[in-house]
């Protein structure tokens, strides 16, 4: 195989997409903390550290998820799958990853992103894709834990300590990921149930999924909106939380209602709502990383 074509192939195995998201949510905690601008020279080294780490909890699981992956159609061209990368090639990549992800944090950064970092590549590569994905509807819900440490280590890679600020937007992104990922579940539900996944969409009805969407939707909201009682946010994250909260919410209503009266899935749209559930998050800690910035004090 040309050696392009191979490096492209381990790039696939990192999932490239996932980590963008994973590092919307670092950079503006990183604000947040530093109560202003970090230096670029720690944005940076944070971002390198957690973009390593990412890449090697995705390697991991699709090495762990190649006989799932070959049956769902959405996922049937990854490396893994095509036989591009050998399983025993993805581990010891895998495994580079993680020791690189790890002392990089340590050395460059600092031991608390460190320890961080590997308790988050733990929880998605085990927790999650080992022990939970394939034997409970609420995988998506314990396992999405992992995809809030972003939070954690943009805190302590500025304040080297875990406030109750980094708590509250930890729950955020808690509450958020399954809003976010049913609904793509719900789309893929075929998928799912022909590689044997028990996605909630493939062992619930759908307004019973649409019920549990909403709530932790309201979870979400409700999480959002309390950072403003234990960190001094001001009135641009307020109305930022408040505005895009109350659409996110009303599209999540939309969602039920139409799961409620039986519609099929060109009025259901649960794309829709994973798709606004991007934005929602951009948007939100954008919110976060321009309020210091811009402080407008509520009082």
């Amino acid at each position: 195989m040309p050696p392009r074509r191979k490096a492209a192939a381990y790039l696939a195995l990192t999932k490239p997409r996932i980590i963008e998201l994973l590092l919307v949510t670092t950079v503006p905690v990183m604000f947040l903390a530093e109560g202003g601008v970090p230096s670029l020279w720690l944005i940076v080294a944070t971002l390198v550290g957690g973009a390593l780490s990412a890449g090697a909890a995705n390697t991991f699981n699709c090495v762990y998820d190649r006989d799932i992956d070959a049956e769902m159609h959405r996922t049937s061209n990854r490396p893994m799958v095509t036989g591009e990368i050998t399983p025993r090639e993805g581990l010891v990549f895998g495994a580079v990853l993680t020791l690189a992800s790890t002392v990089w944090f340590a050395l460059v950064v600092n031991w608390l992103s460190a320890a961080l970092s590997l308790g988050a590549i733990v929880m998605y590569a085990v927790g999650y894709t080992m022990l939970l994905k394939r034997r409970t509807a609420q995988n998506i819900v314990w396992g999405g834990a992992a995809g809030c440490m972003p939070v954690l280590i943009g805190w302590s890679a500025v304040a080297n300590s875990v406030s109750w600020s980094a708590v509250v937007l930890f729950l955020v992104i808690f509450f958020w990921t399954p809003p976010h990922y049913w609904p793509l579940s719900m789309k893929f539900k075929d998928d799912y149930a022909a590689a044997h996944v028990p996605m909630l969409p493939v062992v619930e009805k759908f307004v019973v999924v649409a019920r549990q969407i909403v709530a932790y939707s309201w979870a979400m909201v409700a999480a959002s909106l309390l950072l403003v009682w234990v960190h001094p946010m001001g009135w641009l994250y307020l109305v930022t939380a408040i505005a895009t909260g109350a659409l996110f919410l009303a599209e999540a209503h939309r969602l039920q209602r139409a799961a409620k009266a039986g519609e099929g899935p060109s009025v259901l749209k649960p794309m829709r709502l994973f798709h606004f559930s991007i934005t929602y998050v951009g948007i939100l800690f954008l919110g976060v990383a321009l309020d210091p910035l811009f402080y407008l004090p509520l009082r």
